[in-house]
């Protein structure tokens, strides 16, 4: 059964006190997520806005993943009730490196 949607991200960026913030908003058509990250520059630091837009830009798409991962987790509980008693989180994407190794 194919399955084509289109979901639009916007990022925002802005300076505000020598902090750079970033807002990242995943629109899926039903839903709309709202990802939020900052970047402080050290005084000691060269003033390069670049690194603070990427910093913060990061951080909000971080955050606006994280976000959209817990929303995949719950539906996955609420799809299986009996695979809900086994684990506290159900484990989903690719194992992490220790999984692979056994550890």
């Amino acid at each position: 059964m194919p399955h084509t949607v289109e979901w639009k991200a916007r990022l925002y960026l802005f300076e505000e006190e020598g902090t750079t913030k970033a807002r990242a908003v995943l629109d899926t058509g039903t839903t709309e997520l709202s990802g939020h990250g900052d970047a402080h520059r050290n005084p000691a630091d060269m003033d390069v806005p670049e690194i603070g837009d990427e910093l913060a830009a990061a951080r909000a798409l971080h955050d606006l993943g994280r976000q959209l991962l817990d929303i995949a987790e719950r539906d996955i509980e609420g799809m299986s009730p009996a695979a809900a008693g086994r684990r506290a989180r159900p484990e989903t994407g690719w194992p992490s490196p220790d999984q692979m190794q056994g550890g």
